[in-house]
């Protein structure tokens, strides 16, 4: 077994940090885990990505040119990576921010609201949990707890902003997981 996934959005959104978390949930797994980001100088605002790649065995390269899971908050990210997504991979989209559908019928797709979720939640800076439920719904690769313990220990000082994490994790995981394939969460 071996996923590859980049999650991608503005500086900001939170896309390294639930790359680390997943990260983190794969090395409590005992697999064989590499996370590898990228932004520009202007940090917040600018673009920012990062690739996770999590296997059974030893990983032979970091670099991603088709991952099979691509999760993004915003409309360049959606431009940019969606065309990569090896056939049967999965693509999940922000749809607070993001406004248009993929094409591709090889890929499963899930639009999560995921902005507008975290600011009735009370926290707009945790869009990307539900995000990150999403995924753990969706493609299985990591047990959904291994996750919730990640993100627990990643907020486990700043105990105020943790319930609301969890709790927009438990979202995206629920929207998702009774999403049909190829279909949209409003």
């Amino acid at each position: 077994m071996q996923i590859e996934v980049t999650f991608a959005g503005f500086g900001g959104q939170g896309v390294l940090a639930i790359g680390q978390i997943l990260a983190l949930a794969g090395m409590e797994d005992g697999k064989h885990v590499i996370w590898l980001p990228s932004y520009g100088p202007e940090m917040r605002g600018g673009t920012a990505y990062c690739s996770v790649v999590i296997a059974d065995h030893p990983i032979g390269s970091p670099i991603i040119s088709q991952p099979s899971c691509v999760a993004v908050m915003n409309r360049p990210s959606f431009d940019k990576f969606v065309p990569h997504i090896k056939p049967n991979g999965l693509l999940i989209v922000n749809s607070s921010l993001i406004d248009i559908r993929s094409d591709r019928a090889d890929i499963d797709q899930v639009y999560i609201p995921a902005n507008d979720l975290a600011v009735k939640a009370g926290n707009a800076k945790a869009a990307n949990m539900p995000i990150l439920g999403a995924f753990a719904a969706r493609n299985g690769a990591i047990e959904p707890k291994l996750i919730r313990e990640a993100v627990e220990h990643k907020l486990g000082g700043k105990k105020d902003l943790l319930a609301i994490n969890l709790q927009l994790f438990d979202q995206g995981f629920e929207a998702a997981a009774h999403a049909s394939a190829r279909a949209a969460v409003s």
